[in-house]
């Protein structure tokens, strides 16, 4: 509420009990003695406090009872809350309050230039298309408020008119349900599920556009989010990390993952497919360091690849990779803790990565932010599979983008290959890269070699050169010969001898068993190398005279060293060996066993434990009792 007002003010809010002309309300003023004060600004006069208006008038003023089509902030309003209020005002109520503000301006500026102000405001009201009382209310809003006060001032309070829609507790609960679904129904649909339980229940409903607002409204849109599209909508909505790149020099760091390109190849034995690329970036530089194509994501294209990035560059440090079976696999990443798709066991050899000391980070799934070599691949999508030498061949990205030619054209994959070392030279040389370290103004290489020259890289020898180019598998050493029986051939040489029967890890290219294999124990520490035993012709005398040679030597050899190793005879042996003591006397018994039934049936014990005086009478006996045999034996023939 204003406190003070001019004549003219007064006269013109039209009050009851008030003179509608500023000369006859001075002259009842200076009467009946008001309480006044000299006007500040330009113009002078005098303006009226409200406590002097009659009662008739004073009631009117204070209830609110007067032509006010505006309602306007009081100058004594505090500068803070005021803007603070202004910053909640859409952007309807600003606009307006700029136009009121532009429309005071106009007028200050007339009076300026000595042109009375009820001219000025009559000038600016009608190029505006207000009214003239209008202006003179939006001038007195603003008398005494500071002038960087002025907008928030002018800023009207319109507010929605009419009293909300009702609508019953249950049927809120009800349509929120129902819309508040991962099948993601219409809000019509709803709406008139909602109306069919409001005609039984005879509720009265507010109509489907209200509802719609409410829920708009009400309704968090996180909420929505994580109730109508799921958890991984929701997770989207939340702002990505944003990663300092430059924090890694060259190398330190690189992330890898495949691409399954958009393109059907024809291989050379005829089939046909889309091939997969395993990558390796630089994270600091973005630049492309090595990669393979193959059919399939394997893990031997994996070894190829990182043998590649090592064999150029260098080992790095750190490795971010996505958890997929080709880089989870134990010839990459075995015996490493916390490999997440696959189980750590004891018989698993060391992985490449592992026995490198190479830290390896493994990326959320399905989550390509955390993945910086996406980037990359969305480059290749336009740059390499929409290649114009592949026109034809182009698969689209999805199912239902399938170009009008599709399955038109197969290319071949040299030429495949050929156009992907282009594209890949181009991608890393282009200049002018927006990326926090190239700043807009280097290219990928030129990035990654600014900061390699300076690089602590750690490069390879030739032990490990082994470990990152050949795949590794546990095997068993025969127990006969010591030879190893692998992928249908056979490997053996003179250091298998002493390693007969033993677990043993092998490293060999899978692309050329024939060349042969390198041995590990199982401890780690290296055998050598082993060639591959080919089989020979069943009727080839010269190989069997060569092998019949092999095994003489190798067992002339071993029987040297054999011979080396016993310096002593078995005689030798013997005669160092102490004489042994004197028997001790056989104990004398005291036990006597008796002897029971018809000794001729018995068999005689042995003379030497007879004793001397009894011979004579065990002979006479035994006459006895074979005559006595033989006469029962004839009686009963008889």
């Amino acid at each position: 509420m204003i406190a003070w007002r001019t004549a003219a003010e007064w006269a013109e809010l039209g009050l009851p009990g008030l003179p509608s002309t500023p000369s006859a309300l001075i002259r009842r003023a200076t009467r009946e003695n008001w309480q006044r004060r000299e006007r500040a600004g330009r113009g002078g006069g005098f303006e009226y406090h409200y406590t002097s208006l009659p009662e008739v008038a004073l009631t009117a003023y204070l209830v609110g009872n007067r032509p006010a089509k505006v309602e306007v902030a009081s100058p004594a309003d505090d500068s803070e809350l005021l803007w603070q209020r202004y910053d909640d005002l859409p952007s309807t109520h600003k606009d307006e309050a700029e136009r009121r503000l532009a429309a005071i301006q106009a007028v200050e500026a007339l009076t300026d230039r000595g042109i009375g102000r009820v001219k000025a405001v009559a000038h600016v009201a009608a190029e505006i298309g207000a009214n003239e009382a209008t202006i003179r209310r939006w001038l007195s809003a603003i008398k005494g408020a500071h002038r960087s006060d002025r907008l928030p001032i002018l800023a009207p309070k319109w507010t929605g008119g009419g009293k909300a829609a009702e609508c019953p507790e249950e049927a809120w609960d009800l349509i929120k349900a129902d819309y508040l679904r991962k099948s993601k129904p219409s809000f019509s649909g709803c709406y008139e599920r909602l109306c069919r339980v409001a005609a039984e229940r005879g509720w009265t409903l507010p109509s489907e556009r209200t509802m719609l607002r409410r829920i708009e409204r009400e309704i968090p849109t996180p909420v929505m989010l994580f109730e109508r599209e799921g958890r991984e909508a929701l997770a989207r909505a939340y702002p990505a990390q944003q990663r300092d790149h430059s924090t890694f020099h060259a190398l330190e760091a690189v992330n890898a993952d495949g691409h399954k390109f958009d393109v059907f190849c024809k291989w050379p034995d005829g089939t046909i497919g889309r091939p997969i690329g395993l990558f390796w970036q630089d994270i600091r530089s973005a630049k492309c360091l090595a990669y393979r194509i193959d059919r399939t994501e394997t893990a031997d294209a994996v070894r190829l690849s990182f043998g590649d990035l090592v064999d150029e560059y260098g080992v790095p440090d750190r490795v971010f990779l996505d958890n997929g079976r080709a880089f989870s696999s134990k010839w990459i990443t075995g015996q490493m803790e916390f490999r997440h798709r696959f189980k750590r066991t004891k018989e698993e050899p060391l992985g490449i990565l592992t026995q490198l000391g190479i830290e390896v980070t493994w990326a959320t799934p399905y989550h390509g932010q955390a993945k910086p070599i996406e980037r990359m691949f969305r480059d290749f999508c336009d740059r390499v599979s929409k290649h114009p030498a592949f026109e034809g061949a182009y698969t689209g990205n999805n199912p239902t983008a399938k170009p009008e030619n599709y399955g038109s054209r197969a290319v071949p994959i040299e030429e495949f290959l050929r156009i992907l070392d282009q594209e890949i030279v181009y991608h890393n040389a282009k200049p002018g890269r927006r990326t926090p370290v190239c700043n807009g103004v280097l290219s990928f290489d030129q990035a990654f070699e600014e900061s390699y020259r300076q690089a602590p890289i750690r490069q390879i020898t030739e032990a490990q050169r082994r470990l990152w180019l050949l795949a590794a598998e546990n095997v068993s050493a025969s127990r006969v010969d010591g030879a190893i029986n692998f992928m249908g051939n056979r490997y053996w040489s003179d250091r298998m001898s002493v390693l007969m029967g033993k677990r043993l890890t092998i490293r060999f290219d899978p692309d050329q068993l024939h060349a042969g294999i390198h041995v590990y124990q199982r401890d780690g520490r290296y055998v050598g190398f082993v060639e591959c035993v080919m089989a020979a012709g069943f009727a080839d005398t010269e190989a069997a005279r060569a092998h019949a040679h092999a095994r003489k030597s190798w067992t002339k050899h071993w029987k040297g060293i054999a011979e080396a190793e016993k310096r002593m005879t078995a005689a030798e042996v013997a005669a160092r060996l102490p004489a042994p003591d004197a028997p001790e006397p056989a104990p004398e018994t005291k036990v006597v066993r008796p002897v029971f039934g018809n000794l001729a049936m018995k068999p005689a014990p042995a003379a030497s434990y007879l004793p001397d005086d009894d011979e004579d009478e065990f002979a006479e006996g035994f006459s006895r009792n074979v005559r006595a045999l033989h006469q029962k034996f004839l009686k009963e023939q008889l």
